[in-house]
């Protein structure tokens, strides 16, 4: 597998005899501080060009890198400008997820704190102080904030009461796992965040969540994860609403908000009726 030092300088000297790149930025987890880098660690990159469009009409250039196991290639537009991103997965293990836009977009758009500026041919890059997770700090939830996203956790669970009475599998995992999950993560990010003065990045997906949570709350974290079976869907459903209780009254508490008590307290009251119900009841 390539070094660091070695995949760079593949890069660089592809810009230097490239006159269509005028500038190369480096961004994400390799020039993040506070990122223990490991053989996963990505090379986000993206080449400012005179022609963003010719590197997806002839992609011969990639060759220059390695041989690849399998790409994605996509496309945006920022300011009506087009930006095209390859995401490249080298079968020595290196992947490197290269954008080519122009240099206008970068200057007035780029606004991320994980930035490094690598080449600047013609000096038409703004400055970008020294990269940091700024970007990436938890912010404090209004009031607002913290009720609706408890309000809705409680009230999506139970949907996937109602999916598991009516033998719905995959709409009772679909709003546990995705819907409620992701109230839940949001919840425990701002858990996070309080105890930690507003100084943590999660990461990608809360990817680091686990190096910040107590023990206690970890375990019952893992246990919002079930398989098919209904009995372990119900478990983490229930599993799920107590740690959003213990977190969310936590943080509430700090914040001075008011946790829904009685909505939860009604939820779960209401849940247990729902799971004892038999297949062919006529009311709740």
């Amino acid at each position: 597998m390539r070094t660091e030092s070695e995949v760079i300088d593949q890069l660089l000297q592809f810009a230097h005899a490239d006159e269509k790149v005028r500038a190369v930025i480096l961004n994400g987890s390799r020039v993040n501080p506070n990122v223990t880098k490991d053989i996963f660690c990505d090379y986000d990159l993206l080449f400012v060009v005179t022609e963003p469009r010719h590197y997806v009409d002839h992609q011969d250039w990639i060759r220059t890198f390695g041989e690849l196991i399998m790409m994605q290639l996509n496309d945006s537009k920022t300011d009506g400008e087009d930006e095209y991103i390859f995401l490249m997965q080298f079968t020595d293990g290196v992947r490197i997820d290269l954008s080519f836009r122009r240099a206008k977009t970068v200057n007035e758009h780029m606004e991320d704190s994980l930035t490094k500026v690598l080449l600047d041919k013609d000096n038409v890059l703004k400055e970008f102080p020294p990269p940091s997770e700024a970007s990436y700090i938890t912010v404090k939830p209004s009031a607002d904030e913290f009720y609706k996203n408890v309000n809705n956790l409680l009230w999506c669970s139970t949907n996937v009461a109602k999916g598991l009475w009516r033998d719905q599998l995959p709409y009772a995992k679909f709003m546990l796992d995705i819907v409620v999950k992701q109230d839940l993560m949001q919840l425990l990010t701002w858990y996070v965040g309080v105890e930690n003065n507003w100084e943590v990045n999660l990461g990608f997906a809360s990817k680091w969540l686990k190096n910040y949570l107590p023990e206690e709350l970890w375990h019952l974290f893992e246990q919002t994860y079930s398989g098919p079976a209904y009995s372990e869907v119900w478990e983490s459903l229930f599993a799920t609403l107590q740690l959003a209780k213990e977190a969310g009254q936590l943080l509430a508490d700090k914040l001075k908000y008011e946790y829904p008590a009685r909505d939860h307290s009604n939820v779960i009251a209401y849940l247990e009726r729902v799971r004892g119900l038999p297949i062919d009841a006529t009311e709740i």
